[in-house]
């Protein structure tokens, strides 16, 4: 199987489910599939192998209920202006959107994954999913009305866009850092299984700032810090030789004030998002899939 394709087919799936490491499982159950499967009835091997990995994928996020012990569950966060090369990039959806395709049943996520992600149409979705053009359209509409719900701004922030909130955080000075967020700002925390975080969702600019400011002066004061774009999105990370301690992904509005943050301290996330971005690393495709000719 070409890389490209591989990384295609890992890009569906990711943003169905949420979770890097379940997305590559579920590609590799799409692939040991075809392979022991008669072909002789299948016309076209992609678009085949796109329909079964997305359908593998609304089955599993059906069944399979995410959950952090500390905090809230939060999704894998995908470096996407670095190394972390394993999806198609402009194809990742942006972290708000990731997090509130949580609250969408997972056809309506599929439907509008492929509608704004992939571009397709409605009757191309109703192929892949087994549904009338008009049901698309229903679930659509729907999972559209649930994500306007809270606004997600597509432009991307440039890369000093973090530098005064970087400021404020260094001087402790807690009145700047509310001058950078809305009034409604919210903050939700990803500890995993083992890192104590704040088990609710922080609203308010007063609570925020108290917040991030304790946190940055109790754990992360004397750490390195660095700016990347995670889903899309302005984040930083703080590390500690060059060990990831956290990911802060924050969401700007269109008056460019911050009105989300998403604070992943998540062990299992941050080693993942390390070693995808220290080193190159090549997806692991088994030998026999390497043979398959999708050109």
């Amino acid at each position: 199987m070409k890389e490209p394709f591989y990384q295609s087919l890992l890009t569906y799936s990711y943003n169905i489910v949420g979770s890097l490491e379940d997305a590559k499982d579920l590609v590799q159950d799409t692939m040991e599939k075809y392979i022991n499967l008669d072909k002789s009835n299948i016309r076209n091997e992609k678009q085949y192998l796109i329909k079964t990995v997305i359908n593998l994928s609304i089955n599993f996020k059906k069944r399979s209920q995410k959950f952090s012990r500390y905090g809230v569950w939060l999704p894998d966060p995908i470096a996407t202006e670095r190394a972390d090369s394993a999806l198609v990039q402009k194809q990742v959806a942006n972290y708000s959107l990731m997090v509130l395709f949580e609250g969408l049943n997972p056809k309506e996520r599929a439907v509008f994954v492929l509608r704004e992600s992939f571009n397709y149409k409605h009757d191309e979705i109703a192929e892949v999913l087994d549904m009338t053009p008009e049901n698309c359209r229903k679930l659509y509409s729907r999972a559209k009305t649930k994500l306007s719900k809270a606004a997600v701004n597509k432009e991307l922030p440039p890369k000093d866009c973090m530098n005064p909130y970087v400021l404020a955080l260094m001087e402790g000075d807690t009145e700047k850092l509310e001058a950078l967020f809305t009034d409604d700002i919210a903050v939700m925390a990803d500890g995993g299984n083992s890192v104590k975080v704040v088990t609710r969702i922080t609203k308010g600019k007063s609570g925020t700032a108290l917040l991030m400011h304790y946190v940055h002066s109790q754990f992360l004061h004397n750490k390195e810090y660095e700016f990347n774009y995670i889903n899309h999105q302005p984040a930083l990370w703080f590390m500690n030789k060059e060990k990831i301690l956290s990911c802060v992904i924050f969401h700007f509005n269109e008056q460019q004030k911050i009105d989300r943050i998403y604070s992943i301290v998540d062990p299992e996330k941050l080693r993942s998002l390390h070693l995808r971005n220290s080193t190159p690393v090549e997806s692991k495709i088994d030998a026999p899939l390497t043979q398959l000719d999708l050109n």
